[in-house]
């Protein structure tokens, strides 16, 4: 059973934030190179954080957006994949107004997780 607090997105921008504050500045002075790859541990970790936070709720929507699109149900890999068969056999395309605002919403969601200093 998972603990109340700190959950575990708190655990992860703790860490990140203690090697991006502590560890890192004195890996860049001792090590260069370790602090190079401390940074990009720390940003997987970053990643990793906002994943925790935000992915279930990005998840929810798409698959709302999905079912209404497709006007079917299903998982959301279920949906994914009829929506790309739709695409490879051309029955969809760029100039499906309702699939475009899915496609922008989701990469949308999807980079305010990966990079959210993206725009």
């Amino acid at each position: 059973m998972a603990q109340d607090r700190p959950t575990a997105s708190e655990l992860l921008a703790a860490i990140a934030d203690f090697l991006r504050e502590e560890a890192t500045p004195a890996l860049d002075r001792a090590e260069p190179r370790l602090g190079f790859q401390m940074r990009v541990a720390v940003n997987s970790l970053a990643i990793l954080e906002r994943e925790a936070r935000l992915g279930p709720a990005a998840d929810q929507r798409e698959h709302e957006r999905l079912r209404k699109l497709l006007d079917h149900d299903g998982t959301l890999d279920e949906l994914n994949r009829k929506l790309a068969g739709q695409l490879r056999t051309g029955s969809r395309d760029e100039l499906d107004a309702a699939l475009m605002a899915h496609l922008e919403a989701t990469t949308a969601d999807k980079i305010a997780i990966a990079n959210p200093k993206w725009k």
